[in-house]
């Protein structure tokens, strides 16, 4: 599983829209859809607001890792 099919799949589980997510992100709903469809590349500063809002570790939102441990505090 690849970051887009992650950040697809934690928005989904935790019941949130794209507009949400966008929200969170700062950016349009637009922007954040071509995150998940791979149109554009999700920036780093980005991938870890999410890891830190869905209490992730950065392995798991990048696909290296099924494990989905939880971001660390420190």
């Amino acid at each position: 599983m690849d970051i887009a099919e992650r950040i697809r799949q934690l928005r989904e589980d935790n019941d949130k829209t794209q507009s949400d997510i966008a929200k969170l992100l700062n950016i349009g709903q637009r922007t954040y859809a071509d995150y998940e469809l791979r149109k554009i590349r999700i920036p780093i500063e980005s991938a870890i607001i999410l890891a830190r809002f869905y209490n992730v570790d950065m392995n798991y939102i990048c696909g290296i890792t099924e494990n989905p441990t939880s971001f660390p505090t420190h």
